[in-house]
């Protein structure tokens, strides 16, 4: 069997990435949020002012339901990209002359994809048992309440997500930016689409709406109320005293949802099969047309005597001008040209839509749209290979790396230039400047998760949860003032430019005397 080669050399490729290493220390600290402490002064699942006993049931389900949205959240931008990582390692040409064929291919790449996520799922189950004994109110631990929901709601989810993860990269091929705008769209779809009727819950490809209905039914038989009005996911923050305590003793799924978990993993697996057709098996480059050569007949052999006094004189420019308009057209010139058309419409969105729908919305939108180019701001060199030529450039510390921050900040500011103007003539300079720092700032987040990891990744994972997070109006993770608006966050923003600025600098200053 060919592909068990393939899995077992997917997977370790990731898994001994130092990306992978920070990717798990990052989602087993927000996993360590998923059931808050007692004393904690927020909430992850409350339904009204309730929230449940921390029995096995109660802890398990909620685990697994926040597992299940994490890492479907971050999951598709951990394993997305597989295949681009074989092309770049010359492997994957080496695999197209083998008689691995491309289901054979593109299904290791979901298993391998999938495995990495049930790792991170493994770990964080292990960790939510230890919190639970740390957390017992006294009872009893219930190891089938405790995994049951991971096996039915979660592990379907991961396989869906490494599914669409290579289903992506198949139809949108090099355009990376595509793939990551498209899951990000389709997430928001999942999560905003409610399912209250039982007979729809089979069509929850995350799986929690028929939980949640349960834990709305049970509340609202103690509250005796015919409509829950207010049931979250997410983080709430304050108002502790006032939770209430209910016991949930977790549920019977119906055979017709256990099946349809079955099925969507089944369709997944189809669907694979169904894309093979539509995967390039490397052959990435057009045939080039074979031309016959012109055989230049020499004339006559002339001798002519070279004047270097003739020649033009060698000029020195050391500005950082010219780096910086290099950096720019980079940037511009990265991607598709048509791509330019939609952050056209964007920016005509946020001259012409209400206020707070253009800075709350459009705003974090048109930026997360330009994560295909601010991710790789500082890895470029790493990826094409011309690390050593540019670190020998005249001063690279001062003339390259500003210029890149630079150009990236002038990027980001151009694209928000329209509510800019907006917010001069009403006046509020306290969102104009945060939107300017928040720009800035994620600038300097990409540089450093760039220097620190020689990838882009975990950019742009933090990248797509910050965004997410602003879009469902969390007000803790505002970094351009839509949400909170107040004189400190241009000073929070500010102090945490300057803290990403020196880690950039001195870690780049590291490589540049150890490369």
């Amino acid at each position: 069997m060919y592909i068990f080669p393939l899995i077992k050399y997917s997977y370790l490729q990731r898994v001994r990435n130092y990306n992978f290493l920070i990717t798990l220390c990052a989602s087993l600290a927000v996993a360590y949020t998923f059931v808050p402490a007692p004393d904690a002064n927020y909430s992850t699942i409350r339904i009204v002012d309730y929230v449940g006993h921390y029995n096995s049931a109660w802890f398990g389900y909620v685990s697994a339901i926040m597992s299940s949205l994490f890492l479907s959240l971050v999951g598709f931008y951990l394993i997305n990209g597989g295949i681009k990582i074989d092309i770049q390692t010359k492997v994957g040409q080496i695999i197209a002359t083998t008689k691995v064929n491309n289901s054979t291919y593109l299904f290791s790449k979901v298993i391998s994809g999938f495995l990495i996520l049930l790792t991170i799922l493994g770990i964080v189950l292990i960790m939510n048992i230890a919190l639970f004994h740390l957390y017992n109110e006294n009872f009893p631990f219930e190891i089938f309440q405790f995994i049951k929901p991971y096996l039915i709601i979660t592990i379907p989810t991961l396989f869906c997500i490494a599914v669409l993860a290579v289903a992506f990269e198949v139809f949108f091929r090099k355009y990376i930016i595509l793939q990551n705008i498209g899951f990000f769209f389709l997430f928001s779809f999942l999560m905003l689409s409610s399912r209250t009727r039982e007979d729809y819950f089979s069509f929850d490809m995350l799986g929690t709406q028929i939980v949640m209905n349960k834990m709305e039914n049970q509340v609202r038989e103690l509250t005796q109320g015919d409509r829950i009005k207010e049931l979250s996911i997410g983080y709430v923050i304050g108002n502790k005293n006032a939770t209430k305590k209910f016991h949930f003793n977790g549920m019977e799924f119906p055979y017709s949802f256990v099946i349809s978990r079955i099925l969507w993993v089944t369709l997944g697996a189809l669907l694979i099969f169904l894309i093979t057709g539509f995967f390039h098996r490397f052959s990435l480059n057009e045939k080039s047309v074979q031309k016959t050569p012109k055989i230049a007949i020499k004339t006559g052999i002339t001798n002519k005597e070279i004047y270097i006094s003739g020649l033009s004189k060698l000029t020195t420019n050391f500005s950082i001008l010219p780096l910086l308009k290099t950096e720019l057209l980079l940037l511009i010139r990265k991607g598709e040209k048509w791509f330019w058309f939609i952050n056209t419409i964007g920016m005509l969105l946020l001259a012409i839509l209400p206020l707070e729908i253009a800075h709350q919305f459009v705003l974090p939108i048109l930026w997360f749209s330009q994560v295909s180019r601010i991710s790789e701001l500082t890895t470029k060199e790493f990826t094409n290979k011309v690390h050593y030529f540019a670190f020998a450039s005249f001063k690279p510390l001062h003339r390259l790396l500003i210029s890149q921050l630079l150009a990236s900040s002038i990027l980001l500011i151009f694209l928000a230039i329209p509510l800019l103007a907006r917010l001069i003539l009403v006046s509020n300079f306290i969102a104009l400047s945060s939107i300017i720092l928040g720009g800035i700032f994620l600038v300097f987040l990409a540089a450093a998760f760039g220097i620190i990891t020689k990838g882009k990744k975990l950019f742009e994972i933090v990248f797509f949860m910050i965004t997410y997070i602003n879009i469902n109006k969390i007000p803790f993770m505002d970094y351009f003032g839509a949400l909170s608006q107040n004189n400190f966050l241009p000073i929070k923003l500010t102090i945490c430019i300057l803290t990403l600025g020196s880690v950039v600098f001195c870690i780049r200053n590291y490589q540049l005397k150890t490369s």
